[in-house]
């Protein structure tokens, strides 16, 4: 096997580039093969759709509907309780924390007051600032009741996706009513949000904690668990008595940090989850980073989070005709009728109360549902129950008034990601006899880390074919045998023999863009398949963004990368097998293809005669340095790839047989 690595670094823009790609028609020029193609009658062929995103989509979804967990049997409550335990602690350790320095996590909350607003109405503001993690700092405004007699109950109020953050008009008035009631509420911004909203804050940055070795779940979850950590220190506050609610991704922290942590007593979710399978019937409803956490559905389904509060009283709000997420009816049979008997075996049936919002029936946190919240959290806080809203219009403050500020060098949720790079050590890769052990490690290591699970072309399915000018096109579908596919295009010269050398062209931006790379071979005299493994090119299961998808399977247990590996390994062994060729060559264009298939290689050395991309990164830092956005390039941040491996390591492992890149 060999590699042709001197195209890998130069931009096809480039003028080198240009006279490169010259060169190679030339000797497609002088070739034997009777046959001519260009790229712009390639590309007419590479433009016929193949299968259908809705087929992918079902494909897909059926393959994980078989992951979903089930639930556990509700018959001792020992045993349940042993049950919550042991998946709580499994939840955090395991999942949430995975990769992260232990002193990070089990640090104390640090809280500074920068200020103080008195409003004259019944409370006071306190401006806060506080430490998620060493040199990244959030804010917040505590709502304190003017007067407190003996210990007082608390809420964290969490604002979620809601670019005003703790500004927003709804999201005041709810902790105003709450401190008019005697209730301390804290309000927190949540990165990417609010003061927070910046470049490189986006949630989809915390793939990037992922591809260092860190969940990104851990980062949100100590985000939100600092507010409960210092309302719990207040010598005002009844750590007995705390609770946390929000709307949308403030109802995905509430049953989150509710479930996780036993300290919230109370817990009022609006709108902010579902169960894994209504999850998969609409996968928009989760399309957050936080929200499909890496192995988070692993081996829980988000049902589990209820699951974990019995028998702490918990309000479940949804929206009839919600807009944006988790309407009632499609989600109350999993996360409410599902969690009743596990509430009653407990010895609280009523604990576990339900809301369906008609008025307005959107998504929102209005007027119907803040009024369910004062309900259930003076009752369950034994203050007089209080359900009707006390007029604030009046008292609402500008974003500039509740500005808190953050430090001018704060970190972002890249920087974070970068930090935790720097402080990776890697060995070196050995050369002589110790090389060798070393290759079949990390071979084994890298499997685990993609998740690489091999597959086989059960069939490949002739769906069209074309026979004009002197070139013949057959376009396939891949059946492979854990129920997935990829698409493919074939193409050679009518007079090619069928042992003829074979290549694979693998396009960032589909078959559809690698006209170039398909002409200059099939001029060659070479057979050519354009492949598109799942999740690239046509062959996706969403339009137009497929990362939704990406992340249940990430969430799941699985990990895009390992499957597009496991694809384009058994398309190439059915390509050897047909064409008569023992390896075949493999050209990619992009940085996802070139990871892809440099990972591929390194599994299965012996796999392809050669590699050659372009358009590529020299290192996996480099998605750091530069920040690539996730949904540009989901496969590549997979968790801990970062971690063990760069292109170095994984080279050397492909070039295993003692062939030089």
């Amino acid at each position: 096997m060999s590699f042709v690595g001197k195209l890998r670094r130069i931009p096809l823009s480039s003028p080198r580039a240009r006279h490169l790609s010259v060169f190679v028609l030339g000797l497609a020029v002088a070739s034997t093969s009777p046959a001519q193609t260009t790229p712009e009658s390639v590309e007419k062929l590479l433009t016929e759709p193949i299968q259908s995103t809705d087929v992918t989509a079902y494909q897909l979804q059926r393959y994980l509907m078989k992951r979903i967990p089930k639930l556990p049997s509700a018959s001792n409550p020992g045993e349940f309780k042993m049950w919550q335990e042991k998946v709580r602690r499994h939840m955090l350790d395991d999942i949430a924390f995975h990769g992260w320095p232990r002193e990070w996590v089990d640090s104390v909350p640090h809280f500074e007051q920068v200020d103080t607003i008195e409003t004259g109405n019944g409370y006071r503001l306190r401006k806060l600032r506080y430490e998620i993690v060493p040199g990244f700092t959030g804010t917040a405004i505590l709502y304190e009741p003017g007067k407190v007699e003996g210990r007082a109950p608390a809420i964290i109020d969490v604002p979620g996706h809601e670019h005003r953050g703790t500004a927003a008009e709804y999201e005041q008035k709810r902790s105003i009513n709450f401190a008019k009631r005697g209730i301390f509420a804290l309000a927190m911004n949540w990165p990417g949000f609010g003061e927070l909203e910046m470049d490189n804050n986006a949630h989809d940055y915390g793939a990037h904690l992922d591809l260092v070795g860190a969940n990104a779940l851990g980062f949100f979850y100590l985000a939100m668990r600092r507010g409960l950590d210092y309302l719990a220190s207040l010598p005002e506050v009844d750590p007995k008595r705390l609770g946390v609610s929000g709307l949308s991704g403030g109802g995905w922290q509430t049953i989150v940090l509710s479930a996780l942590d036993e300290r919230v007593a109370v817990a009022a979710e609006v709108a902010g989850f579902g169960s894994l399978e209504s999850n998969l019937t609409h996968p928009i409803d989760t399309d957050e980073i936080e929200e499909n956490p890496t192995d988070f559905t692993k081996d829980e389904d988000y049902t589990y989070l209820v699951a974990l509060r019995a028998p702490r009283p918990t309000l479940l709000i949804h929206n009839a005709e919600d807009t944006c997420c988790f309407r009632a009816d499609l989600v109350k049979p999993y996360i409410y009728d599902q969690m009743k008997p596990f509430f009653a075996l407990l010895g609280s049936p009523d604990a576990l109360a339900w809301h369906e919002n008609r008025d307005p029936g959107t998504h929102n946190y209005q007027v119907d549902n803040r009024q369910q919240a004062y309900r259930f959290f003076t009752e369950h806080f034994h203050l007089p129950v209080t359900p009707n809203e006390i007029p604030s219009d009046d008292e609402i403050r500008t974003s500039k008034e509740l500005a808190v500020g953050v430090p001018e060098n704060n970190l972002t949720i890249v920087s974070i990601a970068r930090k935790l790079a720097a402080a990776i050590k890697r060995a070196p890769v050995p050369t002589g006899d110790a090389s060798a052990s070393w290759v079949r490690a990390q071979r084994e290591q890298l499997k685990s880390v993609v998740r690489y699970h091999p597959v086989t072309v059960e069939r490949a399915w002739r769906l069209w074919n074309t026979k004009r000018l002197g070139i013949q096109t057959i376009s396939y579908r891949f059946d492979f045998s854990n129920g997935l596919s990829a698409t493919g295009l074939w193409l050679a010269a009518i007079s090619t023999p069928a042992n003829a050398a074979a290549t694979i062209t693998l396009n960032d931006k589909g078959r559809r863009a690698a006209a170039d790379a398909v002409s200059d071979r099939v001029n060659r005299g070479e057979q050519v398949l354009a492949l598109e493994t799942l999740f690239n090119g046509t062959t996706i299961p969403q339009e137009p963004d497929p990362a939704d998808w990406e992340m249940l399977a990430a969430t799941t247990g699985d990990r895009p990368q390992g499957l597009e590996v496991a694809q384009l390994l058994a398309v190439s062994n059915w390509l050897s097998r047909t064409s008569s060729e023992a390896a075949v060559r493999l050209e990619t264009d992009g940085l996802r293809t070139q990871i892809v298939a440099l990972a591929a290689a390194a599994i299965e050395p012996g796999r392809f005669s050669a590699v050659q991309s372009l358009e590529t990164i020299s290192s996996l830092g480099d998605l750091l340095q530069k920040p690539v956005p996730f949904r540009s390039a989901p496969e590549l941040f997979c968790l801990d790839l970062y971690k063990y491996f760069d292109l170095d390591s994984l080279a050397a492992m492909a070039a295993e047989n003692g062939v030089q890149q």
